[in-house]
């Protein structure tokens, strides 16, 4: 099965490798320009003031992203902290906000709040949030979106990928028309992109076509599998600098936060994320077929152009699912004796099966699969540092799956 996918995929395979030859090419051009040396590449501590490393990773940062400025911080925790940082320190008491493209990953449920609880959430501090459905065709409900709209909406937001949504991810293309029917409706609202799973994998970002502010974790795509914590936030620099006062402290804001022993994982994380994407592209595409093959529904499919490094298939049975994320675990590196169960997760609505034997706790870069248990019993593959591990590991959770009789 392996040696036939892998013939079919093949032009699939070598239009990715192109694509990550232009996108090396952008990384070192830029890191040439800002004449990155071995004194960028050194430790600051305590208050981190005048770092010179961390502004120029932050200056190839934002140029790589088509921004005016970025902040790239190891004490941003997450995605999700960095989307937050940027909606606390955009949003105000009063305003609303908008995700145009359904609701937003299960996690940040708790960051928008259902009621003012005091758990400190946006709803705490009467921020209203509201999310507009796609339509039956999986397109953005612009007419929702105008009738929604109000005087107290400051922000729209997009998230890029899927989440754990049946529906497909948002392709630049499509971003820059939302982008440029949201300016049509009203020209003065804030268009914020979760660009999580999405850098390097087309030639531009959302900044590039428009956006106001885009944020992503570094252990996902632009660690390129180095970096052991962190996200960035970049766009324009008004916001840039507000997200910053939320995420340390107003009046330090982008000029504070020591890098430690960090940066020289950042600078060469970022020079290897193309590679480590391209691979992680076609583990995914590779992915695809095999399960496509085996008559189950795949999305994308293998020879769709893919706009992030996420791999859904449906697997239609809750042992199929379980067996799947177990035979991803038992093929990985680390922690591949430890077997998963489903468990209720912090964030999460439903039990959730994750696996994930990363050398960085919870590096969807690197190849992790999980999936909540609900219908149709989805499973969700990211990551991959290499082409061939993903390849042996799909045939072990096949071999799983098989297992179980179910197919």
């Amino acid at each position: 099965m392996i040696e036939r996918v892998e013939q079919k995929i093949d032009p699939m395979i070598r239009r990715i490798e192109k694509e990550v030859d232009q996108h090396q090419w952008r990384v070192l051009t830029s890191f040439r320009k800002h004449r990155v040396s071995e004194q960028h590449l050194q430790a600051s501590t305590g208050y981190g003031y005048d770092d010179m490393g961390r502004e120029t990773l932050e200056q190839i940062f934002a140029e790589l992203m088509g921004a005016e400025m970025a902040i790239v911080r190891p004490h941003i925790t997450s995605g999700t902290h960095a989307i937050t940082s940027c909606l606390f320190g955009i949003l105000r008491p009063g305003d609303a906000f908008i995700y145009l493209t359904g609701e937003p990953y299960d996690t940040l449920e708790q960051v928008i709040g259902k009621g003012k609880d005091g758990s400190g959430s946006l709803a705490d501090f009467d921020i209203t949030y509201q999310a507009i459905s796609l339509t039956d065709h999986q397109e953005v409900d612009f007419l929702a979106l105008e009738k929604a709209i109000s005087q107290r909406t400051r922000l729209i937001a997009i998230q890029r990928s899927r989440g754990y949504a049946d529906r497909p991810s948002f392709s630049i293309e499509r971003i820059q028309a939302m982008i440029k029917k949201i300016r049509q409706i009203r020209s003065d609202l804030i268009i914020f992109v979760d660009n999580c799973y999405g850098e390097f994998v087309e030639q531009i970002e959302p900044t590039h076509v428009g956006a106001d502010l885009i944020a992503g974790s570094l252990i996902k795509n632009p660690g390129g599998g180095l970096a052991k914590s962190g996200g960035y936030i970049a766009g324009k620099m008004k916001y840039v600098k507000q997200a910053a006062s939320r995420l340390v402290a107003p009046g330090i804001g982008v000029e504070g936060g020591a890098t430690h022993g960090y940066l020289r994982d950042y600078f060469q994380g970022l020079f290897l994320a193309p590679h480590v994407v391209g691979e992680a592209r076609k583990g995914a595409v590779f992915t695809a077929a095999m399960l496509d093959l085996l008559g189950f529904k795949t999305s994308p499919s293998w020879d769709e152009q893919r706009t992030d490094i996420i791999q859904q298939v449906h697997l239609g049975e809750p042992e199929l699912l379980i067996a799947f994320c177990q035979g991803i675990q038992a093929a990985s590196p680390v922690d591949a004796h430890i077997s998963p169960v489903p468990a209720a997760m912090p964030g999460y609505l439903d039990p959730v099966i994750m696996a994930a034997g990363t050398f960085v706790q919870g590096a969807s870069i690197e190849l992790s699969a999980d999936g909540p248990l609900r219908p149709p019993y989805t499973v969700f593959l990211q990551g991959g540092l290499t082409f061939s591990h993903i390849k042996a590991a799909i045939a072990l959770s096949l071999d799983q799956m098989m297992a179980t009789g179910k197919i």
